[in-house]
């Protein structure tokens, strides 16, 4: 076990010693809730946690399906303000970020490929929903920006077409925001800390008219100074700088009618994000053509091989500018027998970045840029019954659409010849010496574009066959039609009529110009069987058939022996698959130890990935495809105990086996690679970005003093290696590393907290993500963590 390991290990068993000593007074914690109604704290085995996952609320330990849940008091004693921090206690989600267009998101291994493969394309989908108030955000990207007013975070995990409107295959993740209230309210929280960190949250929420209208307003800013260093600017890079508001009104006329709108805006800009010199992977090209004899070809030398010095020296400007937000209208209209539910929404996600591609101080590329503007609209019409009766419903309509818009472009600089080429290209009587400035000032610029529209009708019913014995059943049938558009031209550069040098120079830039249509229908389903073995026992097992539709390659096609397109690879076939899962729910004690286990086998068929066709020339050397199947089986546990009146204990545990069932053609590793394109057979081999264990551990302990209390609260996560690259080279892998975070504070009876928290504690170093240099040098980059950070937190609530 890593050191790190044993530190945190060693923490929570000082404190479990500090805290089994009797206390005389000790208060269990309960969250305020601003509704009128209780709503337990998840860490708070004694009480009910009530969960929305399918579409009615329930009691989550009588739900039989995979869920976490995560409330507003964990958040904030967490200070889990993203979903990058949300993975940080929920093992089975993993959330990877090169930057926030480049974010993805699993459950359970699966959802989307890793960063560098997915959703760089905007013809892919996630196979992960992201709702927020019931509605689904189509871009990963928007689940990089910072929560506000949470009330609770529900992940489900494996299929959830048959409830959610948009399709789902991996899981979901649910966030409900608080809605407003008819009693006045209002919070206030600021946060100051090391490493200039700045946080400020507000909420207000109260009536406008009687008890018919009433409304609620909350926002956010994070301020945060870059933790890597530029020795050649000397700016601090990869900083925070992010901020959101929400408004919101909630009509409710009589007591079966309520209407509630929704206005949300958030933006993230910030010198943002670079990655730093990892290690270079030799590979099996000449030794003139990797990265040691190139850099020192040109005197060049990164300003650290250590990662964890955090410093770059890159030379092309970087910076971050993105934005989204939307409006939504949620009607309700309890009809006695069932509730009728309208979500209608629109929202839109603006991006533009600049990067240094090339990572290092010389003038490789000098310019890469790929803004985008996606614009969707969503509709779903729901019919859920209401109560618990024999027979209980919910059926739903849905509709999406969706455009985004991107406008792809980026420049070469002075040395991007002898990078990229070297000295001589062609063959035989036709080799030519290369001009240093063959590609000075070589781009391209161009324009992609995918329209989307999707309908679906979904149904499941839960049917009590005996007194303690549920059978669900539910389908979903879908109907998507996708467009898209990639056209491309090229720029600049060395001008000449030298057909080697011209055929160069198109090997790394080339004018492309296609389009593609998909349309695809799919029927699919699951099936459940559950058993309240007693009042505190449930044991359920189920199946279920998911689907995850087809894509279109929007980042350039492979060419034919005549330099054109191949247009038979621009559609990507869509994922299907099936799962098998039994779980046990438990919660005994009169309630204080809460014990959920749950194991699952996962195929998926037609798995979206890199695929190599070496009968295609170099131009293009991989492609976005489909691959035969990949299979992830696991165990998950999840346990919460009351020890003592004052201290609760919570651990979460995942195993994950997740394996390239068969991969014949894939893309090689970078120690197999020549100068030559081939293909590689990573059948058998494990599933890119899937750690086999991750395990989280959170402690909370409350000692009543004078007038108010003292809360402590720590939580520790653990993932073990994994391969951060799909070409699963040696040189990608992603060692096992733990993060713990902690807090210690006083929280007065009239509302007022003072808290002092440290965000990675223990200052671990590990690796959150790598990427391979374009051009095969060898040259592997790496994001490394956030150092430590410390500080103190102020709350009101009134």
């Amino acid at each position: 076990m890593p050191t790190r390991t044993c530190a945190a290990t060693t923490l929570t068993a000082a404190l479990i010693a500090i805290v089994a000593t009797p206390t005389s007074a000790a208060a269990r914690e309960t969250p305020s809730d601003r509704t009128g109604a209780t709503e337990p704290d998840s860490a708070s085995p004694d009480g009910e946690i009530v969960v929305t996952a399918r579409q009615r609320s329930e009691n989550a330990q009588t739900v039989p399906l995979a869920v976490s849940v995560v409330s507003e008091a964990l958040i904030d004693r967490s200070y889990t303000v993203n979903t990058q921090q949300l993975a940080l206690l929920v093992p089975s989600l993993t959330y990877s970020s090169a930057n926030p267009r480049n974010t993805a998101f699993t459950i359970r291994g699966l959802g989307s490929s890793v960063v560098a493969v997915s959703q760089a394309n905007d013809g892919l989908e996630p196979g992960v929903g992201f709702y927020v108030d019931q509605v689904y955000h189509a871009r990963p990207a928007t689940a990089a920006f910072d929560f506000s007013d949470i009330e609770r975070i529900e992940v489900l995990r494996g299929p959830q077409g048959t409830v959610f409107g948009k399709n789902t295959t991996a899981g979901a993740i649910n966030i409900v925001t608080r809605a407003p209230t008819f009693t006045p309210e209002a919070s206030e929280e600021l946060s100051v800390g090391s490493s200039g960190f700045v946080q400020a949250k507000a909420a207000a929420s109260g009536p406008l008219i009687g008890d018919t209208l009433a409304f609620r307003v909350s926002g956010v800013v994070t301020r945060r100074d870059g933790y890597i260093r530029n020795v050649a600017t000397g700016a601090r890079q990869n900083g925070i700088d992010n901020q959101a508001i929400r408004g919101q009104l909630l009509f409710r006329p009589t007591t079966d009618l309520s209407v509630r709108l929704t206005a949300d805006f958030s933006n993230f800009e910030s010198e943002c994000c670079t990655q730093v010199y990892l290690r270079f992977g030799q590979s099996l090209r000449p030794a003139a053509r990797q990265y040691p004899a190139l850099a020192a070809g040109l005197h060049y030398a990164p300003p650290s091989t250590n990662p964890y010095d955090r410093l770059t020296n890159i030379d092309a400007p970087l910076s971050v500018d993105t934005s989204e937000g939307g409006v939504s209208a949620i009607v309700d209209w309890s009809l006695g027998f069932a509730t009728l539910t309208s979500v209608s929404a629109w929202r839109f996600w603006n991006w533009d970045a600049a990067n240094d591609r090339d990572y290092t101080g010389i003038p490789i590329q000098l310019i890469q840029h790929i803004p985008s503007r996606q614009d969707q609209f969503s509709q779903e019409l729901r019919l859920a019954s209401n109560g618990h009766h024999r027979l209980d419903y919910v059926a739903g309509l849905y509709v999406f659409d969706q455009k985004i818009v991107g406008r792809p472009n980026s420049v070469y600089g002075s040395q991007a010849a002898y990078w990229l080429i070297g000295p001589t290209t062609g063959t035989g009587t036709n080799t030519v010496r290369v001009p240093v400035n063959l590609l000075d000032g070589y781009g391209t610029d161009g324009k992609t574009q995918l329209t989307q529209d999707s309908y679906a009708a979904f149904a499941e019913v839960n049917a009590r066959i005996v007194p303690r014995v549920t059978l669900t059943g539910g389908v979903r049938y879908t109907r998507e039609i996708k467009d898209g558009s990639y056209a491309s031209f090229v720029f600049g550069g060395l001008q000449t009529t030298n057909a080697a040098l011209l055929n160069a120079k198109l090997g790394v830039l080339r004018p492309q110009s296609y389009d593609a249509h998909n349309a695809e229908s799919n029927t699919s389903g699951r099936v459940n069987l559950a058993w309240t073995v007693t009042d505190q026992v449930l044991a359920y097992a189920s199946y279920a058939r998911g689907f995850k539709s087809g894509g279109i390659n929007l980042s350039g096609l492979p060419l034919d022996a005549q330099n054109r397109p191949v247009l038979t690879t621009a559609v990507i076939r869509p994922e299907r698959n099936q799962t098998y899962e039994a779980g046990l729910k438990s919660q005994v004690f009169d309630r204080r130890l809460t014990a959920n286990l749950a194991a699952y086998l996962t195929d998926v068929r037609d798995f979206q990935a890199t695929l190599v066709d070496s009968s295609q020339t170099v131009a293009l050397r991989g492609y976005l495809s489909n691959i035969p199947k990949v299979t992830v089986k696991g165990v998950e546990a999840d346990l919460t105990a009351q020890v003592t009146p004052a201290f609760h204990f919570r651990a979460n545990l995942a195993f994950a086996d997740g394996r390239y069932s068969a991969y014949p053609a894939g893309p090689c590793p970078l120690e197999r690679q020549t100068n030559a394109t081939t293909a590689c057979d990573l059948t058998g081999r494990p599933l890119a970005g899937l750690s086999k264990w991750s395990e989280t551990i959170g402690v909370d302990y409350a000692l009543p003093l004078g007038s108010g209390t003292i809360v402590l609260h720590a939580d520790s996560n653990f993932r073990s290696r994994y391969y951060g690259d799909p070409t699963l080279s040696r040189f990608t892998l992603i060692q096992g590393y733990n993060q713990t975070n902690a807090s210690l504070g006083f929280r007065a009876a009239k509302g007022l907290e003072v808290f002092l928290f440290a965000r990675n504690l223990f200052n671990a170093n590990y690796i959150q993500n790598v990427t391979i240099q374009a051009g095969n040098s060898g040259l592997i980059l790496g994001t490394p963590s956030e150092p430590r950070v410390i500080g103190i937190t102020w709350r009101a609530r009134q």
